[in-house]
């Protein structure tokens, strides 16, 4: 057993660990068995979060062990770290394995045109690349346990331009044979052989960084990899390893020992009280997943997260000490505009008058990061003012919003509404827009939903309210501004709400929301009950079936358009037409088709028209039906 502990450091951000899981509602949605990427299976999970660095979502791409099924990944708690660090997390079920079903890392070509290797490349770029998906190609990581270890690292070591960084859970190291990884330590120099498989990419090691982990009560591959492989990636990346070791914790006996490299671009995690398996933190279980150690997932998304050295981490500016003035018809302002990554280049000012008319000046700051804005003359009104720092690379800081009046007092009047705007998703319903009272003493504004009041959250001229378990179908939304004389102005909005569809097990499956991939959580959690399934968006044009959980959910299909079918907007089915696209044998269970019965080579046809349905079993075909009786191998948009 290895362990390089001098003295302990508790880090900062890790004291709240044991009480963050709890923090992170899971609001994403698992999207099950994708085909992508050059991999038949895939289950991918895209979190409502987005990163708190770069432009947009991580990506983080886990491979798992030998003899372990993607779906042990399900239980595994990496929708935690998905939601609080924003990353779509991807678990491929490797597509061309060794025995026992392990990635091959020990045999063929080392290539990024090879294999799975190949087809990993191209799942990142594929994500990384779907704009619907909203992922920033510099925060694209890797990470495995056992074989998938090796088989991560030796991919990112092959497109260190693609991966970021790599998360090695109890991997022996490249370049090793399959004897080496059950019986002894196998001598490996990983940074030659690293840098060989990425030879025509070197540049990208500069700013890629590694976590290497293992159990400590792993008896299954040799414990001596971790050190091995820690000291070959820190070789490559030309950094030395820093003194002392950080006790990270998660509660409950729940931690690890951490050493550390230059620029934290090297870590070494060891879990205490796990053996031969992915660590998952409280609550992880399933085939190699060991919930008696510390959130993995957790713990790369924050080491990522703090340390990605190819994220722009400017965060622009910021303002601070603003105090607002009117001298007869100049309104002043002044302030501090601090940079602590480049310098600030400019300060602005608008000024907008209740017309819409606006005036825009700027200055740039002293030695001190003082400045001072004075407006040109202005008219008797209320103006709007915004005030906006720049730096020298062009980035914007957060705005400082305020009004100020130039002139006497106006007449007592009621507030002003405008740019009113509901947005829906499922049963919750957010309005938006702005408010200005002109005589400087608005008192609320209330949004009246179909089922109660809201106190709308109001920020300089912008306010919005948000209200959930709404009723089905039309609703009306009456938005109330009021002043300190209880003047008050009143405008309304109408929208839809698709409250989901209640329905039983069978029937849910007979209607095409549900299919028998996931019965058995469906019937366990239901039985013969009727309950409630929305339809929610998972990718572009792209909707999947779920309870208020995602415990219970369908395929992946057509979203439905405005008339409630499946299909395309710009080719609407007819109205009494149903229309269903699932494999022969679901058609067959629903009712819609009928076979042979020949088990070695099934024939389906239609019910009713008795259309031949290609494929056999596991064939993909539409039908559709204007009666429910009579089904044909077409959409309804083919009907006339």
């Amino acid at each position: 057993m290895i362990k390089r502990t001098r003295h302990c450091i508790q880090l900062p951000f890790l004291a709240l660990v044991a009480l963050s899981a709890s923090f992170f509602a899971q609001a994403g949605s698992w999207q099950n068995n994708v085909s992508i990427g050059g991999f038949s299976k895939v289950h991918i999970y895209t979190p409502d979060s987005t990163s708190a660095i770069g432009t947009g979502k991580g990506l983080l791409i886990v491979l798992h062990g030998c003899t372990q099924s993607i779906d042990a990944y399900l239980s595994a708690n990496l929708a935690v770290a998905a939601e609080e660090f924003g990353l779509v997390i991807a678990v491929p079920d490797a597509m061309n394995k060794a025995g026992f079903g392990c990635w091959s890392y020990w045999q063929g070509t080392k290539s990024r045109t090879a294999g799975d290797y190949k087809n990993l490349i191209t799942l990142a770029n594929t994500l990384s690349g779907d704009t619907n998906r909203g992922i920033d190609s510099n925060q694209v990581y890797i990470a495995g346990l056992s074989s998938g270890a090796s088989f991560a690292n030796t991919t990112a070591c092959l497109a260190p331009d693609v991966f970021a960084g790599m998360g090695v859970s109890a991997g022996p190291s490249i370049g090793t044979s399959s004897n080496g990884a059950l019986g002894p330590c196998e001598t490996a120099d990983v940074q030659a052989r690293c840098s060989q498989y990425g030879v025509s990419y070197g540049g990208f090691f500069d700013s890629q960084i590694a976590s290497l982990a293992f159990g400590r009560d792993d008896a299954t591959v040799n414990q001596c990899y971790n050190e091995q492989n820690a000291q070959g990636m820190a070789a490559l990346y030309g950094v030395s390893q820093l003194p002392g070791t950080n006790q990270i914790s998660e509660g409950a006996g729940r931690t690890a020992d951490e050493t550390l490299w230059q620029n934290n671009r090297v870590s070494m995690l060891w879990f205490d009280n796990v053996d031969h398996a992915w660590s998952g933190g409280q609550g992880a279980s399933g085939s190699y997943i060991n919930g008696s150690g510390i959130n993995y997932a957790r713990y790369l998304g924050q080491y990522f997260l703090d340390n990605n050295q190819r994220v722009n981490r400017n965060t622009g500016p910021a303002l601070s000490d603003i105090n607002v003035s009117v001298s007869a018809d100049v309104i002043s302002v002044i302030g501090k505009a601090i940079d602590t990554e480049t310098s600030v280049q400019h300060v602005e000012a608008s000024f907008t008058d209740t017309s819409g008319v606006e005036i825009i000046v700027s200055t740039s700051v002293d030695t001190s990061n003082n400045f001072l804005l004075n407006s040109p003359a202005l008219v008797d009104d209320l103006y709007l003012l915004s005030v906006i720092a720049t730096d020298s690379e062009g980035l914007a800081g957060e705005s400082y919003q305020t009004t100020a009046r130039v002139g006497p007092e106006p007449p007592p009047e009621a507030p002003v509404l405008s740019n009113l705007f509901v947005s829906t998703d499922a049963q919750c319903a957010t309005v938006s827009g702005n408010v200005v009272d002109i005589n400087q003493d608005l008192a609320s504004v209330i949004v009246s939903f179909d089922n109660g009041d809201v106190s709308a959250t109001i920020s300089g001229s912008e306010f919005t309210a948000t209200a959930c378990d709404l009723p089905g179908g039309s609703n009306t939304a009456i938005v109330t501004a009021s002043d300190d004389t209880n003047r008050l102005i009143s405008d309304s909005l109408s929208f839809d709400i698709d409250a989901g569809q209640m329905a039983t097990l069978d029937q849910h499956i007979n209607a095409g929301r549900l299919d028998y991939t996931n019965y058995a959580n469906c019937y366990l959690e239901y039985g013969t009950d009727s309950f409630k399934l929305n339809e929610l968006s998972v990718a572009a044009n792209q909707c999947q079936w779920q309870d208020d959980d995602n415990s219970c959910a369908g395929p992946v299909q057509s979203c439905r358009d405005a008339s409630g079918e499946n299909g395309d907007d710009n080719n609407p089915p007819q109205a009494s037409c149903e229309e269903f696209t699932t494999s022969n044998y679901y058609h067959k269970v629903a009712g819609r088709a009928y076979s042979t019965g020949n088990y070695y080579s099934p024939d389906y046809f239609a019910n009713g028209s008795d259309d031949v349905m290609p494929g056999s079993t596991w064939g993909s075909n539409t039908l559709s039906s204007e009666d429910g009786v009579n089904w044909y191998l077409s959409s309804c948009a083919d009907q006339t």
